[in-house]
């Protein structure tokens, strides 16, 4: 409560007004249906100067001839077509690595191919918060909304926790992670670190591990502005859903020591609260007391929950807050056993 309430409770951030030249950058590997459905939303952003730099990663559907289609109406459209290489087959940050080489612009802005930004103000709304200190901004990439979903529900509950964390841990000066459904840093960022080399073997991660290296105290800002935010099409299954939390879960054990430590130590206390509470009641073991604990814990939980929630539009999922926490720690549980005996998938 005392991390989060760091963010959940403070003012919106403020930012600048000065306009700067912004790459925004899309990884594509067979996103042809992707593309056509949202690029338009963002080669229609209001903002003065914009290239956008589309990569296509070794598509072997029609995305770069929907690409070229785009280019040929577009003239702030760069395309940067990658061909198989056998040392870097199946690794994106190899494609983003060309893409961000390509940029003309020093300030990058990226996203998936399957985002849309919320409004045509998106792009403004996350340079803005750069100056001569802050080279990173992180975004916030929700999920579209569908009714009388469990897994829909599920897959934002996660997406808002997962927000509520790394913004307040960014908030109080310890930045851990971004996502590449919205995420931004300057090119110098990325060449000081030598882009990727430090964790290229790694095929998951240009995002969440790229941040987690790079960011600190002091050049980190946040976007939280509704109108700076991205939604994306959700997982349709729970066994897509599984898959794509289990390459997740397996990146952040590549976070440094104390993020780890932090991030492992709310978990668990997660997981003890429900096998501590479940075990006193089902046992009726000083009923009254741990019933009153209960329920002071949901209620400040609570609290501090609808505060994030309503920062990032996701209101509708805290009446259900305590289910979706459950099943949410029992299918992490589930993806770090299975994690333990097979590999995860990861960019194709």
């Amino acid at each position: 409560m005392g991390v989060f309430g760091s963010f959940v409770f403070s003012k919106p951030t403020k930012s600048t007004s000065i306009n700067k030249s912004v790459s925004v950058i899309v990884c594509c590997k067979n996103e042809s249906k992707n593309l056509q459905d949202f690029l338009p939303s963002i080669l229609s952003q209001n903002y003065p100067n914009f290239e956008v730099v589309l990569i296509n990663d070794c598509s072997t559907d029609n995305t770069l001839e929907i690409m070229e289609g785009f280019a040929s109406k577009h003239d702030n459209i760069k395309i940067v077509n990658v061909k198989s290489i056998e040392a870097f087959w199946g690794n994106k940050k190899y494609a983003l690595t060309l893409g961000i080489k390509a940029a003309k612009h020093n300030t990058l802005l990226f996203t998936d191919a399957d985002c849309k930004p919320v409004s045509s103000q998106w792009i403004s709304n996350m340079s803005c918060h750069f100056s001569k200190e802050k080279t990173i901004v992180l975004g916030y990439g929700g999920y579209e909304k569908k009714k009388y979903s469990f897994l829909n529900a599920l897959i934002r509950f996660e997406t808002l926790l997962a927000a509520t964390q790394y913004f307040s841990f960014a908030k109080i000066g310890m930045p851990y992670m971004g996502v590449g459904r919205n995420l931004a840093y300057r090119r110098e960022e990325f060449f000081k670190a030598r882009g990727f080399m430090d964790h290229m073997d790694i095929k998951s991660g240009d995002d969440d591990l790229f941040i987690n290296q790079v960011a600190t105290k002091s050049n980190t800002a946040l976007c939280d502005a509704q109108k700076g935010f991205t939604v994306s099409k959700p997982e349709t299954s729970i066994t897509s859903w599984f898959r794509q939390k289990r390459r997740h879960v397996s990146t952040s054990k590549f976070y440094k020591q104390k993020h780890k430590f932090l991030l492992g130590l709310f978990y668990c206390s997660q997981l003890l609260f429900w096998i501590l509470a479940i075990v006193l009641l089902a046992n009726t073991f000083m009923l009254n007391f741990v019933l009153a604990l209960v329920i002071f814990r949901f209620l400040v939980q609570g609290i501090s929950m609808y505060s994030s929630a309503k920062k990032f539009g996701e209101t509708d999922l805290i009446l259900i807050f305590p289910f979706l926490e459950l099943f949410l720690i029992l299918s992490q549980f589930s993806i770090f056993i299975t994690n333990k005996v097979s590999k995860p998938n990861h960019w194709k």
